[in-house]
């Protein structure tokens, strides 16, 4: 299932607030659910909000796919299936003051013996992430020679940081398109203008690569994005990864080291960061999607599909 989305800014408004769910709940029954998923909610998210968020909607339809795979004799789980039997929302956090942004769960999934799979899921949706590589145009067309990757410095509380180095990339919503939004978030960070034709899909190539290799078990049995989850045991964030090339000046190229950019308006003070691609590795270690593209464009490299 591939989701149609388009870009939000990683970086966006101090939410209202966040409150734990500790009284005035309110509960209802998932739809259609067989068998029956009772959802408890907190006191300020009401069922038509939670139900309309794209990533609960993503994320349950996904879990309830692979829940009923174990119908299937050949199922290791299939003697004693698990249940998605009731989830808990803990805790909200809204966008700008309206706009549903992040929600924190607990979902019961269990067999009959009561034995419980984890379950505390933090919900955020996908995001993007951009593999961008300039070469100086005095470089002969088809050389590996001289590339170097954009990485952008910012401020990332969650890691602790004010100054960590990563991929460009941006958070999604319901609208758009994958590569729609990431020629979007690579002008607003990097001040390039990318037709959204020229980025090519890094993770949806790959998944192509694997399923010609495995002819014999079906295309997609678990139904997940094309996409890394740089968090599965806790999140559900997944993260489509594109790739740009790019023939450039090399004194344009010079000249984007440690350039200003960014949106002040939405908190993002970025700075950015030229590095060789053949240091990605080294420079990207600490951040997941560096890594990942960097794996998947050497790999599809060595396979003649990039």
């Amino acid at each position: 299932m591939r989701s149609r989305l388009c870009l939000v800014k990683r970086q966006i408004q101090l939410p209202r607030k966040i409150t734990t769910a500790t009284k005035n709940m309110s509960s209802f029954t998932i739809p259609n659910s067989n068998p029956p998923v009772s959802v408890r909610l907190s006191p300020d998210l009401s069922q038509s909000q939670l139900l309309s968020f794209p990533a609960f909607k993503i994320w349950l339809s996904t879990l309830q796919h692979s829940l009923s795979r174990q119908q299937d004799p050949s199922h290791e789980f299939y003697a004693t299936p698990y249940v998605l039997r009731e989830i808990d929302v803990q805790s909200v956090d809204f966008f700008g003051g309206s706009r549903l942004g992040f929600v924190k769960l607990k979902a019961d999934v269990s067999a009959d013996h009561s034995e419980k799979l984890p379950g505390s899921v933090f919900l955020r949706g996908g995001s993007v992430g951009m593999l961008l590589i300039l070469q100086p145009d005095d470089v002969p067309e088809g050389s590996e020679d001289d590339k170097r990757v954009i990485l952008t410095v910012q401020p990332r509380i969650p890691a602790g940081s004010l100054a960590f180095p990563e991929l460009p990339a941006g958070m999604l919503d319901d609208e758009g398109t994958f590569a729609g939004g990431a020629a979007k978030e690579i002008q607003e960070e990097t001040g390039l203008s990318v037709p959204q034709d020229e980025l090519i899909d890094l993770t949806a190539l790959t998944v192509q690569s694997l399923q010609k290799r495995q002819t014999s078990a079906p295309a997609d049995p678990e139904q997940l994005q094309k996409a890394v989850y740089p968090s599965p045991g806790g999140s559900d964030e997944f993260i489509p990864l594109f790739l740009c090339q790019k023939r450039m000046n090399r004194r344009e190229i010079d000249e984007m080291q440690g350039r200003l950019t960014g949106l002040r308006k939405e908190g993002e003070k970025i700075t950015l960061k030229i590095v060789p691609l053949e240091e990605l590795w080294r420079e990207g270690m600490r951040d997941g999607k560096a890594l990942a593209a960097w794996a998947l464009y050497q790999g599809l490299k060595q396979e003649g599909i990039i």
